[in-house]
């Protein structure tokens, strides 16, 4: 495997100034952006056909062993203080479990049994998407979670760097980043990492732009769980909507922190019709918006509105 094998280039590397060795591992994180780049439309691909399938309410599921397994894992968790993302339907399947995260697990990337039971356990199905990520693309336990993930219908997203391998053939979506031999042969954490961390980056969250999580280029679903994301809620807000830190905390405090229907409630309109117009929008704030500026000529020309808010609400508007 390529990903494996020694290379000339690097061969003396140990004897090497500590300013060339830099500047080879420099160079090879500048080829990692590149196998990211050649990798474009299969990313594109992947995450079109992931933003179809949570539509209908499904989980991501990420998945993968070692330094893969960490950066997948890594890529997860951060979904939800960034967009939002709903802690039930985030399932990240580790090899050697959380232990592994902070130190190797003697065997955990072979156990394909446990990798099965914990697809099992999980009733991974239909609704659900499978991200795994294994830098050799044949990481025993990594594409046996997605073997069981994908015989129980879930949608197969695959990430290797290795061409041709059981993780890029078996996936829904196969993702292969050329990067070729590292400085330190088999140092996968090096340019192998890099471009799998890109690549998760890249893909969720172009996941979460197309599900209508970021609007104006800004994290509106931001969950204020510190006190910095309560800051950056209570910026991001007074960019969107130009009003004053006061109206902006009370705003936020009647919209339970949420970004987008406080946005909607300093526009005059009401909590219920807000949240309406936001549920039928599939949580777009900009189709929300339009929804709502529908409803309100709907009212003026007396006919039937386009969106139901509720009775107290719509009295109030009428």
């Amino acid at each position: 495997m390529e990903t494996e094998r020694p290379s000339p280039r690097y061969s003396n590397i140990d004897l090497w100034d500590p300013a060339e060795i830099l500047e080879a591992m420099i160079e090879g994180q500048f080829a990692a952006v590149a196998a990211v780049r050649a990798a474009h439309p299969a990313i594109e691909s992947a995450g079109l056909a992931i933003e179809r399938r949570l539509k209908h309410g499904g989980r991501l599921v990420y998945m993968g062993a070692g330094t893969s397994g960490r950066l997948a894992v890594q890529d997860g968790a951060e979904l939800m203080p960034t967009f939002g993302w709903p802690q039930e339907r985030l399932l990240l399947l580790m090899a050697g479990g959380k232990t592994a995260l902070l130190q190797a697990v003697e065997g955990a990337e072979d156990q394909e049994a446990q990798a099965v039971k914990l697809a099992q356990r999980h009733a991974l199905g239909p609704a659900d998407v499978a991200i795994a990520v294994a830098a050799s693309g044949t990481t025993p336990f990594t594409v046996a979670c997605m073997r069981a993930a994908k015989a129980a219908g879930a949608l197969a997203i695959g990430v290797a760097n290795n061409r041709d391998t059981p993780l890029l053939r078996e996936a829904d979506h196969a993702i292969f980043l050329d990067t070729g031999p590292e400085a330190i042969a088999g140092s996968t954490r090096m340019k192998a990492g890099t471009a799998q961390r890109i690549t998760l980056i890249l893909l969720s969250s172009l996941v979460m732009i197309s599900l209508g999580r970021v609007y104006d280029g800004l994290m509106v679903d931001v969950q204020a769980s510190n006190k910095k994301l309560v800051r950056r809620s209570e910026k991001i807000l007074a960019r969107l909507s130009g009003r004053g830190h006061e109206d902006v905390q009370e705003a936020l405090r009647r919209a339970g922190g949420s970004v987008k229907l406080a946005f909607l409630l300093l526009q005059g309109y009401g909590r219920d019709e807000a949240q309406a117009a936001l549920d039928r929008a599939d949580g777009h704030l900009r189709r929300a918006m339009s929804l709502i500026g529908e409803f309100h000529e709907d009212v003026l020309e007396g006919t039937q509105p386009t969106f139901s808010v509720g009775a107290s609400e719509r009295a109030t508007h009428e």
